[in-house]
């Protein structure tokens, strides 16, 4: 069933990361399996914040040896990032196998990465200049709790809730996505692509990488091509109407801009609230009346639309 979410300020920053807590958690009877967030603060264009996981949650329980192979990966991690001239400005450690960089580099930041993800059991989650991608099982209070993303100050963000219906309970196949080489892009999806192995094979054909076996994760990848080649966001949302087969409802973020697109069937539920100053959207209302519990009135987008908001 899955649940998604995702809101944009027009004018001014926000606590984004208190704002998703909140409609995830109303959403939480979508999707009790995993909570991923996609949570844009203010863009630096000189740092790369990079967001990485180096093993499963399940992994920590394979007794104490399992803490000596984490370090061993982060320290794998940390010399690809000198080995490609790239400066750790701060690393927290959120959790055994998640953490978060700010680095500076000046180099092939999708070659760096693609370096990085060679080693065995590391993914990055994201890589980019305003993007923080966090996602992990346990609903959105937990996930928010432990990464501390209750007081997180942005523009815009989105967000999911999973039920696995196809893949396995794991980070790998929560939501969001994000995928090179386009560094700022996050999609979350509710609904079932039916042409997702020709889409796959297609992609990869043309150079790039998939982490997990999630049909979602081919918007991600499908967004970044599109924008790496010039396309513009709203024009890839259209463009995927008509390419991408099955029902689907989805979200995409850039480093400043929200976008949604609905099938020709318009099968899976959007709910729409929209202001002068914030955009709000998420599969039920009640989500929206968690940020906004005074009287609203609220839309749902008609079968093949696309919307885009500029933060």
């Amino acid at each position: 069933m899955c649940g998604i979410a995702g809101l944009i300020h027009k004018g001014k920053s926000s606590n984004v990361g208190g704002e998703m807590t909140a409609m995830l958690q109303a959403l939480k009877h979508r999707g009790p399996d995993s909570t991923g967030y996609a949570v844009y603060g203010e863009a630096d264009d000189g740092d790369y914040i990079m967001r990485l996981k180096v093993a499963e949650a399940e992994d920590m329980n394979r007794g104490r040896g399992i803490h000596q192979v984490l370090d061993e990966r982060i320290a794998a991690v940390e010399a690809i990032l000198e080995e490609n001239g790239a400066k750790v400005k701060s690393k927290d450690r959120v959790r055994p196998y998640a953490l978060r960089y700010v680095i500076s580099h000046d180099g092939d930041t999708g070659e760096m990465a693609e370096h990085i993800e060679e080693t065995e059991g590391v993914e990055i989650l994201s890589l980019g200049n305003g993007l923080e991608l966090i996602k992990d099982l346990g609903d959105a209070a937990d996930v928010a709790g432990a990464y501390g993303l209750n007081d997180f100050t942005g523009t815009h963000g989105i967000g999911h809730t999973r039920m696995a219906t196809e893949s396995d309970v794991d980070i790998k196949s929560a939501h969001p996505y994000w995928a090179f080489p386009y560094n700022d892009v996050s999609v979350v999806h509710n609904g079932q692509i039916t042409n997702y192995w020709i889409m796959r094979r297609e992609m990869e054909r043309k150079g790039h990488r998939f982490m997990s076996n999630c049909d979602s994760e081919l918007l991600a990848v499908y967004t970044a091509h599109n924008l790496a080649n010039g396309v513009s966001l709203e024009d890839s949302l259209r463009r995927s109407i008509k390419e991408i087969d099955g029902v689907f409802t989805y979200l995409v973020c850039t480093k400043d801009q929200l976008g949604m697109a609905k099938d020709t069937m318009a099968a899976k539920p959007l709910v729409l609230y929209e202001s002068d100053d914030l955009i709000a959207m998420a599969s039920e209302e009640v989500a929206i009346r968690a940020i906004l519990p005074h009287e609203i009135d609220t839309t749902d987008p008609y079968d093949e639309e696309v919307r885009v908001w500029q933060a």
